[in-house]
């Protein structure tokens, strides 16, 4: 019989759970998946906590959206299994990334969905906390899916890089040598969500039209691309932190045009990763997340990384769209079975470690 894990994660752009049920022999196969977005009122309230323009107490803030984060989490596994037809008894464990509610990298990184919560109404293990040790022997807690990139995409005959399009652009050069290294290189979707949001009412810029119609402000490219933060070499991690409105805003000049400043943010993502990409001169590129239905930023790609082929992981079986919960289900495997789920070359960790804790029964 397949021995069944889930993953759970709300990303950097906190829109919403995405559920994965996943087995992984002979080979990473994703059963069923499918993603939960947030309440429109409660992913308000998460956004402001997470901008830090909460004005209740803070600790109690944080105990209230641990707990509903929690619940959610739960209900979004139990939706997932339900679907599927599955007994939630059959799984042998839950991955659960939690939100990320701060990362302040290299000394802490906070993400909350009370797994105690997951675990009681699942009735199965429960692996969480997942970045935290990373970050204890001198990584940067991100990013962690380069790991499960070399288990379900690496190729002795080839060097292969994953692209990850979330909130926060990440990036793993796989060598056909079994070598991982990688990390964040910058903003991914955030900013062009924010940006869209704010100035059409649209949650996304969907498949890229309003970057389409603009053009590329080359001012105003120079001036984001500035950021010391691109010139740090990997590893390296960022969040909203430091990729939000207000970042944007210090370097924007009053009166540029709104298509003009999408089409701009489009390119600040897809020139880092390609810049991050080219001394690593890999054979093929591989991209998951949500940017993969972003067609222009897909275009822009395409354009600066050829020959090079850049594709969507579903050519090699893994629906783009839920890579990273397989991703973190794959983590909670690692961890029950006691093998290090980090990549140190991706994070900046001084060695390999078994990740996250565990809740719930044995």
């Amino acid at each position: 019989m397949a021995e069944l894990y889930v993953g759970l994660i709300s990303g950097t752009s906190a829109d919403g759970i995405d559920a994965a049920l996943v087995e992984f022999e002979p080979a990473a196969h994703i059963v069923a998946a499918k993603t939960v977005p947030f309440p429109v009122e409660f992913r308000a309230e998460l956004l402001q906590f997470m901008a830090g323009t909460y004005r209740g107490d803070p600790v109690d803030q944080l105990l209230h959206l641990d707990r509903l984060l929690g619940e959610q989490f739960a209900a979004a596994a139990e939706g997932l299994l339900a679907s599927a037809g599955v007994e939630a008894r059959t799984v042998r464990a839950v991955g659960s990334h939690g939100q990320t509610l701060r990362h302040r990298p290299p000394h802490s990184t906070l993400q909350v969905a009370d797994p105690n919560i997951i675990s009681a109404r699942l009735g199965v293990p429960v692996v969480a906390d997942l970045r935290r040790m990373d970050i204890a022997v001198g990584g940067q807690g991100a990013p962690l899916v380069p790991a499960f990139h070399h288990a379900a995409f690496g190729s002795s005959t080839e060097d292969r890089a994953i692209v990850n399009i979330g909130g926060i652009a990440n990036v793993t050069l796989l060598a056909a040598d079994s070598s991982i290294s990688g990390g964040d290189v910058g903003p991914g979707n955030a900013l062009l969500d924010a940006w869209c949001s704010a100035n059409t009412g649209a949650a996304i810029d969907d498949g890229g039209a309003l970057a389409a119609r603009g053009a590329v402000d080359v001012a105003l490219l120079a001036r984001l691309r500035s950021d010391p933060f691109f010139g740090l070499p990997l590893p390296k991690s960022t969040g909203r932190e430091l990729f939000n409105r207000a970042w944007l805003e210090r370097a924007l000049i009053p009166g540029t045009a709104v298509a003009d400043v999408q089409a701009t943010l489009a390119e600040l993502t897809a020139t880092v990763i390609a810049d991050s990409l080219r001394p690593a001169q890999p054979a093929r590129v591989l991209v998951c997340g949500g940017g993969t239905h972003n067609r222009h930023l897909m275009a822009r790609l395409t354009q600066l990384l050829s020959p090079v082929p850049v594709t969507s992981t579903a050519t090699l079986g893994l629906d783009p769209d839920f890579v990273e919960a397989a991703a973190f289900a794959w983590l909670a495997r690692e961890t029950l079975a006691g093998r290090p789920g980090n990549a140190p070359a991706a994070t900046g960790a001084r060695r390999a470690v078994v990740l996250g804790g565990r809740y719930g029964p044995p």
